[in-house]
């Protein structure tokens, strides 16, 4: 079954903010610039950047109680103005109902592993705070089961399967879907964007 068509040279993304709306959503796999692409999209819309990452880790990598997330996110999507930074499924009946335009990041695995490669090496060796005081190490980013590059692998073939549906399913027929396939495509369209 071919997938759905989403925002190719026939159907280009809209190049103006207010045309985006105050709520967005930035999808994709881990690795692939969501939250770069969220906090400039946040600062251009003069609205809260959300990274859901925050919300689920405590320390020690421990993540956080189901309700205890879920209220958290509750509480962060309930202004008129954000933009939203992941992909946590036990988020979406929260965010993507209030969403006005979500933004799938769908890179190929080799961008997605390179970026991974220098973003693991820099957090690490800069020993740079990530959310309730955690930090990346090396090991477990190359070695274990809990590594990125293994979770942007089996992640990556389920938002293929699930995304493109977004701008089929009737209650997300007031969202705006952008689908952008590389790095390029995203910068062009950001250049575009006034």
């Amino acid at each position: 079954m071919a997938r759905p068509d989403t925002n190719d040279i026939r159907t280009p993304p809209p190049t103006s903010l207010a045309a985006l709306g105050r709520r967005i959503v930035v999808l994709g796999v881990t690795g692939s610039g969501k939250s770069t692409l969220a906090a400039e999209l946040a600062q251009r819309l003069d609205a809260p950047c959300i990274e859901l990452d925050a919300f689920n880790w405590e320390p020690n990598w421990t993540p956080a109680a189901p309700a205890v997330f879920r209220e958290r996110v509750a509480q962060a999507v309930a202004g008129d103005a954000w933009v939203v930074d992941g992909n946590y499924r036990q988020a979406h009946d929260l965010i993507w109902p209030r969403a006005q335009t979500i933004i799938w990041l769908d890179y190929a695995l080799p961008v997605i592993y390179a970026r991974l490669l220098r973003r693991t090496l820099w957090r690490t060796l800069a020993r740079v705070e990530l959310w309730s005081g955690n930090r990346e190490r090396l090991w477990p980013q190359f070695f274990t089961r809990d590594s990125l590059f293994v979770w942007a692998t089996t992640s990556r073939p389920k938002h293929r399967r699930e995304y493109p549906l977004i701008p089929t399913r009737p209650e997300y027929a007031h969202v705006t879907f952008i689908h952008l396939r590389s790095p390029r495509a995203t910068a062009r369209w950001l250049a575009a964007l006034r």
